[in-house]
């Protein structure tokens, strides 16, 4: 019933692609917010936005997974009830 190729799976090596990439540009931009020569109430004001920056594109890239994923449910959903319709259709003529 369940059909594994229907799945779209990322590759390990784009998956450690994308996770180092995410660490060098975390790293980076903290490394520039820690010497950057401003107060130290000024680093910690850039420090919380990049915090709140980090944590709002995980929530909304997870939000928009979600709503891709309840489109291709609903998309199924759909299909089989075409395709129960048709074949009753058949059946009949």
């Amino acid at each position: 019933m369940f059909e594994e190729d229907r799945i779209q799976q990322d590759s390990p090596a784009w998956v450690a692609f994308v996770q180092i990439c995410f660490a060098i540009s975390l790293g980076s931009t903290a490394l520039g917010v820690i010497f950057l020569p401003v107060n130290l109430w000024v680093k910690g004001y850039l420090a919380m936005g990049l915090l709140f920056t980090v944590g709002s594109t995980i929530i909304l890239s997870k939000t928009l997974r979600d709503q891709h994923e309840a489109r291709k449910l609903i998309k199924r959903i759909r299909d089989a009830k075409t395709e129960k319709i048709l074949t009753e259709f058949e059946k009949v003529s």
